[in-house]
């Protein structure tokens, strides 16, 4: 006899591999995973760590945290690229991304939220906030679906 399983809807599925991406990150204050969907089909994976073939905090120390820099300051100092932004770099293989959904394990911040937009991404679902209202403001104006995931009570 065959016993049917449970199969996570689409969003828990897509969430749980963004949480998974995170494992991979080399930053040393925050694991960001992202995934970048259309339909039901994955495009890209991305999480937040230094550019290919440069070192990585992880390996060398972070560069925010030896200048005192506070958590959500002054973005443009730090070596990561984050979660987000790697997964639009896979416009650069071909892949579209115009009209497709992210799902993100942290809210996006103003620098992503801007990338997102310009690469036609209409959707952010994320699990953990981010004190960034600039960003939402952005978001809000550019017409971007910006929701937080609530993961289904078992």
């Amino acid at each position: 006899m065959n016993k049917k399983r449970a199969r996570p809807p689409w969003g828990e599925y897509f969430m749980r591999i963004a949480q998974l991406v995170a494992t991979r990150s080399t930053c040393l204050r925050r694991q960001v995973g992202a995934v970048l969907v259309c339909g039901k089909r994955i495009l890209a994976t991305g999480y937040n760590g230094a550019p290919s073939g440069m070192a990585h905090c992880l390996d060398i120390g972070c560069i925010r945290d030896q200048l005192k820099i506070p958590s959500g300051t002054r973005a443009e100092i730090c070596r990561a690229i984050h979660a987000e932004q790697n997964t639009i770099i896979c416009a650069l293989y071909g892949v579209p991304t115009g009209g497709s959904t992210i799902y993100v394990t942290h809210q996006p911040c103003t620098i992503c939220s801007k990338i997102l937009i310009g690469a036609g991404i209409k959707r952010i679902v994320y699990l953990k906030p981010y004190p960034d209202k600039f960003a939402q403001d952005l978001l809000k104006e550019a017409g971007v679906k910006l929701e937080k995931w609530h993961f289904p009570e078992k």
